[in-house]
């Protein structure tokens, strides 16, 4: 048996609003949100009495999803927010977008900051990283050609 596709990849916030604009302002679409609670989702997670508020994002194309959340309850155990992009565990999140200028002017306004330079890889990419809502560190690749 193989895998039929990544699922998706989930987020933890403290602002769920702030973190869907910032999203939806990317180009990705709101399939929903929902409060997420009850014996089911204690056990699966293996967190007792969770409550979490969800937002489930899709990318344009269709075949990837991001599951943005905001616990409720039990507090927030660890915060990895502003680790370097040589952490241990998660890294970042990669985009393709059609013009890395325009989605930096546009994510500039709802706070992105961009980490290190605007760079291009031989005459394939531009690439960058930006720390979005909440410092999540975000790639954006633009395909040149």
């Amino acid at each position: 048996m193989t895998v039929k596709r990544m699922d998706n990849v989930g987020i933890v916030v403290e602002d769920l609003d702030a973190a869907i604009a910032f999203f939806s302002e990317l180009g990705l679409e709101i399939e929903g949100r929902a409060l997420i609670e009850g014996d089911w989702a204690d056990g699966v997670t293996g967190l007792r009495d969770m409550r979490v508020e969800i937002a489930m994002l899709r990318t344009p194309d269709g075949h990837s999803r991001l599951e943005i959340s905001r616990f409720l309850a039990p507090p927030v155990v660890a915060d990895h927010r502003t680790a370097p992009v040589n952490a241990l565990g998660y890294l970042r999140i990669m985009f393709a977008v059609e013009d890395i200028a325009d989605t930096l002017a546009r994510l500039g306004k709802h706070g992105a900051k961009l980490v290190g330079d605007v760079v291009q890889y031989k005459d394939t990419y531009r690439l960058c990283y930006i720390r979005g809502p909440e410092g999540i560190l975000i790639g954006l690749a633009q395909e040149l050609g």
